[in-house]
């Protein structure tokens, strides 16, 4: 039996200049093409003078689970199928994963287009490493649930890249900032290859203070991995740091973030080796 290929497009996600001549030609030779916004689709196609023939189904984070059923049942009957979303690759922090994961079980073969991305775009900007590196896609939105993931996250040796919302901005950045340290490089990459393309470097400290005005646009951030310990290491060294201070009347949270500062510790680290210190 010959089924069809699922196609997985890159969309621009700023210039419409930046679309490959792949993308134009895949849109025009589509029998099926699944978007993540249909109006976003036809806007696109509009404006790389594409004239589209396809069945065009919306497929979103809301359908996605009871779209994909019906796409692989296209591609089995041997249609290709195109998956765009708004901007960069499907599957990344956008829907196309499932149906990748469909596709693959039922022997469908899966290609892509490749194109503009947000991740690699940042990272490359940034000034951070690009050697090694993790995609951590959006943060959790409720505070605990935030602080206990970058809280995993502060031993990452690899730059880290998100996504996140303006609106929570200032409050990632805040509370990266205590997980990893104030002092911990980033980068805010916003409105990639837009009009009002911005790049802002600094600490975490510096960026959360900038952020704390209010942001707008599409936003990119990455983030330095944690640095090799340079002072101590030993639990029970930390520890006795911490108590000096504290015995000097700084209070043990203080004491805590600055004895993990000083000594490119994170302050889970130095909280653990205080908490053990003391049973």
């Amino acid at each position: 039996m010959t089924t069809g290929t699922l196609v997985l497009a890159a969309a621009p996600i700023g210039r419409v200049e930046d679309a490959s001549v792949r993308l134009r030609e895949a849109l025009l030779d589509a029998p099926v093409i699944a978007a993540e916004d249909t109006r976003r689709l036809r806007r696109l196609a509009g404006e790389l003078g594409v004239e589209l023939t396809a069945r065009i189904v919306s497929y979103n984070d809301v359908n996605e689970r009871t779209r994909a059923a019906g796409l692989v049942e296209e591609l089995l009957a041997g249609r290709d199928v195109l998956v765009i979303t708004d901007a960069g690759m499907p599957g990344v922090s956008d829907p196309g994963y499932r149906l990748v994961r469909a596709a693959v079980a039922e022997g469908v073969p899966v290609s892509v287009v490749p194109g503009p991305s947000a991740v690699t775009a940042a990272l490359a900007v940034s000034g951070l490493p690009t050697d090694r590196f993790c995609f951590e896609g959006f943060a959790p939105r409720k505070a605990g649930e935030r602080a206990r993931r970058f809280g995993v996250l502060a031993d990452e040796p690899r730059t880290m890249v998100f996504f996140e919302s303006p609106r929570r901005l200032a409050a990632t950045l805040a509370a990266m900032a205590d997980a990893f340290g104030a002092g911990r490089p980033a980068a805010v990459c916003r409105e990639l290859t837009k009009t009002y393309e911005e790049i802002r470097r600094g600490t975490l400290g510096e960026l959360a203070a900038w952020a704390d005005g209010g942001v707008l646009g599409e936003i990119t951030l990455v983030v330095g991995g944690a640095p090799e310990p340079a002072g101590l290491s030993d639990p029970a060294d930390l520890a006795a740091a911490v108590a000096v201070r504290e015995e000097a009347g700084t209070p043990r949270k203080q004491a805590i973030a600055d004895v993990a500062r000083e000594n490119g510790a994170p302050k889970r680290v130095v909280y653990d080796a205080v908490v053990k210190a003391r049973k």
